[in-house]
């Protein structure tokens, strides 16, 4: 009899923080092009375990991306 296995997925090891990872200073809301790789394509902010990021930076990210928002940088949804 064949068992299945429970694969398992923790990518934490994989995925590293790229603000950290790169030096770069924290994420600024008029940088929309850096914002971009961390909304879904449903302009929703994406979580940290898809993100990869840090909590802090985590939290800034979704500040900046708020703001990003409110100043029209960014959309709210998807066209």
């Amino acid at each position: 009899m064949i068992t299945a296995q429970k694969s398992n997925n923790n990518n934490k090891e994989d995925k590293k923080c790229f603000y950290c990872t790169n030096n770069k200073t924290a994420p600024d809301y008029k940088d929309v092009g850096n914002l971009r790789r961390f909304v879904s394509s449903y302009m929703k902010i994406a979580p940290r375990r898809r993100s990869g990021l840090c909590a802090r930076h985590q939290r800034q990210v979704a500040n900046a991306i708020k703001r990003a928002r409110q100043a029209s940088f960014m959309g709210f949804t998807a066209k």
